[in-house]
């Protein structure tokens, strides 16, 4: 089972590379850079990574939970995540192709960046602040390591 020390990393490290990204693409000539590009197909990965950790290891016992407060802070984080999926999915369409970038309005990508990674970086948040404690209600040391 994942621990919350790995969810952390994971989610530390998605805000580092999202930070790092939204810096570098200001810059319309660094957005076809190979480095840009690597940087940001590694972030997607990671994001896509820990989505599917978390449903794959967390939600199974508490969308059935006796307690009804658990089992709807997971059907709301669990409709959460099909939310940003399907905004990541229209993202990836519109400004990706075969693990590169498709920049045809630097203006407008920039901006639909910026949203998704707000999007994202609150998403976190929650899952620290409102998610994993009860989280750890269900699992408790199963996680711990």
């Amino acid at each position: 089972m994942v621990s919350f020390k790995e969810l952390n990393e994971q989610n530390h490290k998605i805000s580092e590379l999202s930070k790092i990204i939204l810096y570098m693409i200001q810059d319309r000539t660094v957005c076809d850079a190979d480095v840009t590009c690597d940087l940001f197909f590694d972030l997607t990965d990671r994001i896509k990574k820990h989505m599917d950790v978390e449903e794959r290891e967390l939600y199974k016992s508490m969308l059935t939970h006796s307690d009804r407060s658990i089992k709807q802070t997971a059907e709301n984080f669990l409709s959460g995540s099909a939310e940003i999926k399907r905004v990541f999915k229209q993202y990836m369409k519109r400004w990706c192709h075969n693990k590169t970038l498709r920049i045809k309005n630097h203006t407008r990508f920039v901006q639909e960046t910026e949203e998704l990674f707000d999007l994202i970086q609150i998403r976190m948040i929650n899952e620290v602040e409102k998610f994993y404690p009860v989280v750890r209600t269900v699992y408790g040391e199963q996680m711990a390591a």
